[in-house]
C-alpha cells in the first residue's frame, strides 16, 4: 500500500469522524435548546389566567352577588334590585366621579352611564379598591351603620381605609380611593351568559 493511499484512508476516516461529531453535537445542541426555548412560552396556567371567562348568570337572583376570578383579580357580578337601581340617582352629588370620566381606570364606553353596565340590573366590576388594593365588603342594607353616613343607600365599604362606593362601584367624595372601581372588558354571549375579559368585536 502506497503512502498516498494510507493518507487518503486516514483523511477519509477523519472526515467521517468530524461529520459524525458535528452531527451529534448538533443533535445535542437541539436537545438542550428545545426545552430552553420552550421555557420562554407561557404555561397553560398562565394562558388560562389571562383568558376571557364565560359566566352563566341565569341563576343570579336580585340582590345577589357572585365572585369569579379573571387575571388573578376578583370580578363581582351582581344583579341589582329595582330599589338599588333607583338609589343610584339619590347620591350623585356626593360622588367623586359620577360620570366615570377619570382616566386612571378608564371605563369602557358601554359602561359610561349611571349604572356603569351594559344591562342596568347587572353590575360587572373588579372588586379591588382603587386606593391600595383591598377588597371592599358588601354593605347593601340602607340606613345608618358604623363607618357609613346616615343617608347610606347601600353599596360597598373598604374596611382598610374607609373608602365607600355605591352599588355601581362609584367612589364617594373625600375618600382615600382616587377612582371608581374598574369595569373589566365584557359583553353578553346570550341573555344569560357573560364573557368577562373581552370586548365585543365590531
Amino acid at each position: 500500500m502506497s503512502e498516498a493511499t494510507v493518507d487518503a484512508t486516514v483523511d477519509s476516516s477523519r472526515r467521517t469522524w468530524l461529520i459524525t461529531s458535528c452531527a451529534m453535537g448538533g443533535v445535542g445542541a437541539a436537545a438542550v435548546a428545545v426545552p430552553f426555548v420552550s421555557s420562554f412560552q407561557p404555561s397553560e396556567r398562565a394562558k388560562a389566567a389571562g383568558a376571557a371567562i364565560e359566566v352563566d348568570i341565569s341563576t343570579l337572583q336580585p340582590g345577589e352577588k357572585r365572585v369569579v376570578e379573571w387575571r388573578g383579580k376578583p370580578v363581582w357580578i351582581m344583579r341589582r334590585t329595582p330599589e338599588q337601581l333607583a338609589a343610584l340617582e339619590k347620591q350623585e352629588d356626593q360622588l367623586a366621579d359620577p360620570n366615570s370620566d377619570r382616566k386612571t381606570y378608564p371605563t369602557p364606553e358601554y359602561a359610561k352611564n349611571r349604572h356603569r353596565s351594559i344591562k342596568p340590573e347587572v353590575l360587572v366590576a373588579v372588586g379591588i379598591c382603587t386606593h391600595l388594593g383591598c377588597s371592599p365588603g358588601d354593605k347593601f342594607t340602607p340606613g345608618p351603620q358604623p363607618s357609613l353616613p346616615d343617608d347610606w343607600q347601600g353599596g360597598f365599604l373598604c374596611a382598610c381605609h374607609g373608602s365607600t362606593f355605591d352599588v355601581a362601584g362609584r367612589v364617594f367624595k373625600n375618600k382615600p380611593a382616587p377612582d371608581n372601581l374598574e369595569v373589566p372588558p365584557h359583553y353578553y354571549l346570550s341573555d344569560t351568559t357573560l364573557l368577562v375579559g373581552e370586548e365585543k368585536k365590531a
